[in-house]
């Protein structure tokens, strides 16, 4: 079973920035795309951005230009790099991979417990 565990969450004002990272562990056989999610408050979960395996990245576009997704295939970790952040940007980010299961090989999707982001003066 695979596990995320996510931190860098926290309080931060109008155009600061915070650092999200997501480690995967566990019984590990191949981890495909990881990606962030958020649910902002009154609001249905969104992707933020994803990276592929092969380094593709989509983001949505309230963060283009703000936020930078990337990832250590090697260390099973993904991170968001949250720049001017607004306070719409407020929300509980979750991380999430979508991993090969190590004895069926079926696609099995993990989610994270998630990390409050709060974006407040």
């Amino acid at each position: 079973q695979v596990r995320l565990v996510e931190s860098g969450g926290g309080l931060v004002q109008p155009g600061g920035s915070l650092r999200l990272s997501c480690a995967a562990s566990g019984r590990i056989f191949r981890i495909n795309d990881m990606g962030w999610y958020r649910q902002r408050p009154g609001k249905e979960r969104e992707l933020v951005a994803r990276i592929t395996r092969d380094g593709s990245i989509n983001y949505v576009d309230s963060v283009l230009g703000r936020f930078t997704i990337s990832r250590d295939i090697a260390k099973n970790t993904v991170d968001l790099q949250m720049n001017n952040l607004k306070p719409e940007d407020t929300a509980v980010y979750q991380c999430n991979a979508q991993t090969t299961h190590i004895l069926t090989r079926e696609n099995v999707e993990v989610w994270g417990q998630g990390t409050l982001v709060t974006v407040s003066s």
